[in-house]
């Protein structure tokens, strides 16, 4: 008798990835990278990563991060177009607040002061499967 095993014949099916956004109504400030701002490298996040003007990121409070808002987490912020990623944290004295990068546009910073917003982000693979496991 003879066998005839067939194995990886059927072409791998792909799984698009889970995403899951959820929102949250914050404070939103502005900041540019300048000593005076922030310390006396100006351009590194307290995550490490430099800051390129005319790019969009953010910096979130504290209590943000424990509720999902990680490092490089996707963030959409009413009255903005397009995807701004967290990459900086705020000083521990902040709650529910984001501070949304303007490079070195000092009076575009200005210009927008402090105003109430809604964000939206992505969840993390890991917060979405905790939450399933609940």
């Amino acid at each position: 008798m003879m066998f005839l095993i067939v194995l990886g014949c059927a072409k791998p099916v792909e799984v698009a990835p889970i995403e899951i956004w959820d929102s949250i109504t914050v404070e939103a400030s502005a900041y540019n990278s300048t000593p005076a701002q922030t310390s006396s490298t100006p351009q590194i996040t307290a995550f490490g990563d430099s800051l390129k003007p005319g790019v969009k990121y953010i910096a979130v409070s504290r209590d943000l991060l424990r509720m999902g808002i990680k490092h490089n987490t996707p963030v959409v912020i009413e009255g903005f177009d397009g995807v701004y990623l967290v990459k900086d944290k705020m000083h521990p004295k902040w709650r529910k607040h984001i501070d949304i990068y303007m490079g070195k546009d000092i009076e575009a910073a200005r210009e927008w002061g402090r105003r109430t917003v809604c964000i939206e982000y992505k969840l993390s693979e890991e917060a979405i499967k905790k939450a399933s496991m609940e």
